[in-house]
């Protein structure tokens, strides 16, 4: 298929119809962001997890590797009720259900301590001073005015849908393009106005159904990892596609090894939908980790994900992929690359 120079590419000076999908809890790179930026689509820094000192280093450190346009990503809601400070008899509750995989890595069971999390605003805030080309926002529109000064200063917005009523809803707040998030995508789902096990739209029909109803670029996301995924995307009406899981498996992005190796295993073939690993509904590759916590009673967003994540260093170090979040979508059984390089190559040859 020839592609075509779309609004979107155009505003973003972009050679090719590529995003990088933004990657939280710490699997974004500059490396990975400026490679995809260097080839001629919009590299992505997922920053909802960092200060907004760093992330005006980020921005910096970015830019000492590309000149070219790159996107910061923000969660818009950052925490679900209760999950900012959770009880102590309910962390207690979820870390003895947890205290045999304590045990097999040799770990003592914590004591349970909520974390810091950093306030939306200053975030956006730290954002807006480091003056990215985009801004991504997921979990619904950034207040309004963050929107107001984004459009001050030229900063594309770009807001991520689950359902035809999320596109408008993120419309009518002034968004100048809307990803269509599949249900085939790895990672979480963004829905933010009903839940999301009730939000479950392929990507498919979802792009089309966009296109249709809204007067912005459309990006399509989930299930895309291939040249072939990306034209589809385009001939459903999207503008560009983004690309997650491809991406995450390249040796740039900070994905540990046990993990990159099973999104090239057979085992990436099984996926699932699930709240046991941070407490929002989120696609990986079904574990142990998954079997022990499925029918747990689960705290919220991010409580879940502290527990969960205390298991995450030991594990990496002793290579039980079974004990960590696997991150993965269902298009992994496609993935060929190692190298963000050879797959940006490959994701752009006609």
């Amino acid at each position: 298929m020839q592609r075509m120079t779309t609004e979107f590419m155009q505003r973003l000076s972009l050679a090719h119809p590529i995003v990088l999908g933004p990657f939280g809890g710490g699997f974004s790179t500059a490396t990975l962001t400026a490679a995809v930026s260097n080839a001629g689509g919009l590299g992505s820094f997922g920053a909802h997890h960092l200060a907004p000192e760093r992330i005006l280093q980020t921005a910096t450190d970015i830019r000492a590797l590309t000149s070219r346009p790159f996107a910061l990503n923000l969660w818009a809601s950052n925490y679900d009720p209760g999950g900012a400070s959770p009880s102590l008899d309910d962390m207690r509750r979820l870390l003895d259900r947890l205290r045999p995989c304590f045990d097999e890595l040799g770990l003592p069971l914590p004591e349970p301590a909520p974390r810091t999390i950093h306030p939306v605003r200053e975030q956006a805030q730290a954002v807006i001073e480091a003056r990215p080309a985009v801004l991504s926002v997921v979990f619904g529109p950034p207040p309004a005015d963050v929107v107001r000064e984004c459009k001050a200063r030229d900063i594309m917005l770009v807001g991520a849908a689950t359902t035809p009523d999320e596109a408008q809803a993120l419309a009518g707040a002034g968004m100048d393009a809307i990803v269509a998030s599949g249900f085939e995508a790895g990672g979480h789902r963004p829905s933010f106005l009903a839940p999301a096990e009730d939000s479950l739209h392929g990507t498919m029909a979802l792009v089309p159904l966009l296109a249709s109803l809204v007067d912005v670029p459309i990006v399509a996301a989930g299930g895309i990892a291939d040249a072939r995924g990306v034209d589809a995307a385009l001939r459903l009406g999207a503008q560009a596609a983004q690309i997650g899981t491809a991406f995450l498996a390249c040796d740039e992005s900070a994905a540990p090894e046990i993990h990159r190796d099973e999104l090239f295993s057979a085992r990436a073939r099984w996926t699932v939908l699930s709240r046991v690993y941070s407490g929002r509904l989120a696609r990986g590759i079904r574990n142990r980790l998954y079997d022990d916590l499925r029918d747990a009673e689960q705290l919220p967003y991010p409580a879940q994900g502290w527990l969960v994540g205390l298991l995450r260093d030991a594990a990496i170090e002793q290579g039980r992929a079974d004990l960590i979040s696997l991150w993965c979508g269902q298009a992994a059984g496609l993935l060929t690359h190692r190298r963000a390089e050879d797959l940006m190559a490959a994701l752009t040859a006609n």
